[in-house]
């Protein structure tokens, strides 16, 4: 389904993708935002982001995507954007074990400039090339479990668990947020202070540090 343009929405999410180069960061994106395809390669030159509205539980989601660019090599994606993640998606290529191997890097970035406690998935993409695949179903779960993530292989090319990706993160950000808001209600009322959960930010005397 393509992006939705209607800009009223319950909370906005912020995710943010990130792998090494090739991996299809930006063909997943591309697919979840657009229902679209490119068989080019595709090389994000510094940092992008595109944005689609969903339907969860009753409530509409804004989700803002940042697609990194993994050629920099873990050193130059400013904290900024680990910072302003709620939902970060680590993406590696079921057919390049380097890249598998490196997201134990990516994951040390995200402890070091991520929020903490923030929402994460692991990804192994391109699982439509079952003749190349060299990291198996098995050992993307074992990876997951060490990190006590969540998991999925997926690919943009054949729409394989895309959509499942990008809702099953939003999802847990969305009871993460709303655990925490209803928590800073329950403890501003005591106070008399209000709390407005409003684009995914609090207003008030305490905020979230998801925001």
């Amino acid at each position: 389904m393509p992006a939705e343009r209607n800009t009223s929405y319950d909370l906005l999410i912020k995710l943010l993708l990130i792998g090494d180069s090739g991996v299809g960061k930006s063909c997943l994106l591309l697919r979840f935002s657009d229902d679209s395809f490119t068989p080019s390669f595709i090389t994000t030159i510094g940092i992008d982001f595109k944005i689609r509205t969903i339907e969860l539980d009753g409530k509409r989601i804004k989700l803002q995507i940042w697609d990194t660019a993994g050629q920099e090599r873990f050193r130059t994606i400013t904290t900024a954007y680990y910072r302003g993640a709620m939902g970060i998606l680590l993406v590696y290529d079921v057919t390049d074990e380097r890249s598998f191997n490196n997201i134990h890097n990516w994951i040390r970035n995200v402890e070091q400039h991520a929020n903490e406690g923030v929402n994460k998935i692991l990804i192994g993409n391109k699982c439509d090339i079952e003749e190349r695949k060299v990291i198996s179903t098995e050992k993307g779960k074992a990876l997951a479990n060490e990190y006590n993530l969540k998991f999925l292989e997926t690919s943009a090319k054949s729409n394989i668990n895309v959509e499942e990706a990008f809702y099953s993160l939003a999802r847990d950000i969305k009871k993460r947020l709303v655990d925490s808001a209803e928590e800073a209600n329950n403890a501003a009322n005591q106070k008399g202070d209000n709390i407005n959960i409003v684009s995914g930010e609090m207003n008030g005397a305490s905020k979230s540090n998801c925001c």
